[in-house]
């Protein structure tokens, strides 16, 4: 069979037939090769198994050039819509406006997420340092962890560290003992410690305030081991001179922004300062005292000077057995033993002196007033530890003044059985004299602002506010005829509201403005007369004046706490952006 010449050269010349290979390749790619004539046939060697033999045409081209996938969807069924985007709880519901622009409803918002979230989220905070700084920890203090603003961050060098973790704990730690051995409640004191270590770079840090001891625990991230560093309390001493020092110092650390070897100067400047009044001072006062709370309760200048004479020897004997190293408990025996001394020595001498006013004033000097509001602001803002350890020491250092009193007054009835000075109802039942009372109460605060070592500037404060509480509590009580236990109430809360707002302007602690203008309202006749009755074999009427007692020293507590927390309705929470935010409060289990 005879070769075609043509076939027979192209086969000659491979260049030409992977030409032609390679052209109709990209022919079959682009477009169908002409028919007839113009198709030139390719030789067996050249021929490929995906090329269309001679003859047969080339199948059409497919309309997309991307293959398809089985997932495609067939021809003539609709897509399904796009599910709806998941709404979030922070979406603001329809119709709230952010500046100027309605907010579209939010998808997928229910009206049972709105009720537990803000509109616009968690407001943030940022504690600006216009406000004192008791305001601006507080707030960080009552804010979940996650919320808590972080500490500014300052520019340091390549050699700059910052200072060290365990000397800002042990700071931390000194200014809260000074602070908790003066008295100062367990959420000041977590302030206090909490805006420390804030101030000077440490922001995962928990501070934690009982009777006797604090610790602080510092975390430096989720994956890091945390520092803890504890301290005891164990000896308080009543310095209000040295705790408003300390309150400077926060406050210049919190605000100002001082180094730590200043703040560690400061403290040791505080610590080495001495008491504003020496120890005769404390005496006098003590007497003064006393001797105006006689007068608060019908006693005359016979009644002043010998209700004077008792309690500074108490004071004098108290200060004996605390140099021998008696417990405060046995000190408060023998305190309580010469003022009852001396009224039962006027009562057996048959004399015109009111001997029951005398041991009232005596019983006055030793009431621990202070404590018991402490521990009642500690249990009401959640320091159930604490409140309890206080209450406990207010309940051992009554016991105290009980014994001593009881075991005087018991002596004096079995020598006579028949002693009518002592009778209460006689010598305390009638006295109404406002300018005399009004002038006692103010002169009994000023004695007290001298015990408790105040700065000389908060003892006008404290002496007013004094006065202004017996003024209140005799109109209501004397005048109105309200039931002594609300009339003192009201006069307490009085007292914590004007001592908090003076406190606030001053940028210092409210103690020096409330602790002594609340000693007019002791309960100190009410004690007397449950005392007077046990001694004599009443047991009905003395729980009945024991209770009257008890109750009005509650109110005294509750009712300087509401002041202080009204007061701090008035004062703008520091921070929060919005302005119709609320104050956050500790929260609570409500009872389940």
């Amino acid at each position: 069979m005879a070769s075609d010449p043509q076939r027979g050269q192209r086969n000659i010349n491979p260049q030409r037939g992977d030409k032609d290979g390679s052209a109709r390749g990209s022919r079959g790619s682009a477009g169908p090769e002409p028919a007839g004539e113009d198709r030139k046939p390719a030789s067996d060697e050249a021929h490929s198994a995906f090329t269309p033999p001679l003859g047969v045409p080339y199948p059409p081209l497919p309309e997309d050039e991307h293959p398809t996938s089985e997932f495609a969807l067939p021809a003539g069924l609709r897509p399904e819509p796009p599910a709806e985007q998941e709404g979030s709880a922070f979406t603001p519901p329809a119709g709230t406006t952010t500046g100027q622009t309605p907010l579209p409803t939010p998808v997928g918002a229910t009206a049972m997420g709105l009720a537990f979230t803000p509109p616009h989220g968690i407001p943030t905070v940022r504690l600006t340092k216009e406000a004192p700084w008791q305001d601006r920890m507080r707030t960080m203090l009552r804010m979940p962890v996650g919320e808590r603003p972080v500490p500014e961050r300052r520019e340091r060098g390549d050699e700059d560290t910052g200072p060290a973790v365990p000397r800002v704990l042990d700071l931390t730690l000194r200014i809260g003992e000074i602070l908790l051995a003066g008295g100062e409640g367990a959420e000041d004191v977590e302030a206090a410690m909490f805006g420390v270590a804030h101030a000077y770079g440490l922001e995962r840090v928990e501070p934690t305030v009982t009777f006797t001891l604090l610790s602080i625990s510092y975390q430096p991230s989720l994956v890091d081991d945390p520092v803890t560093a504890s301290r005891t309390v164990r000896r308080r001493g009543v310095d209000y001179n040295r705790l408003s020092a300390v309150f400077r110092l926060v406050d210049e650390i919190t605000s100002e922004g001082i180094t730590l070897e200043e703040a560690y100067r400061g403290l040791a400047e505080i610590r080495r300062n001495r008491h504003p009044y020496p120890s005769w001072a404390l005496t006098v006062a003590s007497g003064l005292l006393s001797g105006a709370a006689s007068m608060l309760v019908g006693g005359g200048s016979l009644v002043f000077l010998a209700a004077a004479v008792g309690s500074m020897l108490g004071d004098r004997l108290a200060w004996l057995a605390s140099g021998r190293g008696l417990p405060e408990f046995y000190q408060f025996v023998v305190a309580a033993m010469p003022p009852a001394a001396v009224g039962l020595a006027f009562g057996l001498a048959h004399s015109n002196v009111q001997a029951s006013a005398v041991i009232t004033g005596g019983l006055f000097a030793l009431i621990p007033g202070r404590a018991l509001v402490a521990g009642v602001h500690d249990g009401l803002t959640g320091y159930y530890i604490t409140a309890a350890a206080r209450l406990l020491e207010v309940g051992y250092l009554i016991v105290g003044i009980v014994v001593g009193v009881l075991s005087v007054l018991y002596i004096g009835l079995q020598v006579s059985p028949g002693l009518k000075r002592l009778n209460p109802e006689q010598a305390l039942g009638s006295y109404n004299a406002p300018l005399v009372q009004t002038f006692a109460a103010m002169l009994l605060a000023l004695a007290f602002c001298v015990l408790l070592q105040q700065e000389r500037h908060t003892v006008a404060f404290a002496t007013l506010n004094g006065g202004v509480a017996w003024v209140v509590y005799g109109a209501l009580a004397d005048v109105a005829g309200i039931n002594p236990v609300p009339a003192t109430a009201i006069a307490a809360g009085l007292v914590g509201l004007f001592g908090q707002l003076l406190s606030r302007y001053r940028y210092a602690s409210a103690l020096p403005y409330v602790t002594a203008a609340i000693g007019p309202l002791l309960p100190g006749s009410a004690t007397y007369f449950g005392l007077l009755n046990f001694a004599q074999g009443h047991l009905p009427q003395g729980l009945t004046s024991l209770v009257q007692a008890a109750s009005l020293a509650l109110a005294i507590a509750v009712g300087v706490n509401l002041g202080s927390e009204v007061a701090r309705l008035f004062l703008r929470a520091p921070g929060l952006l919005e302005a119709g935010a609320g104050r956050r409060a500790a929260k609570r289990t409500r009872g389940f």
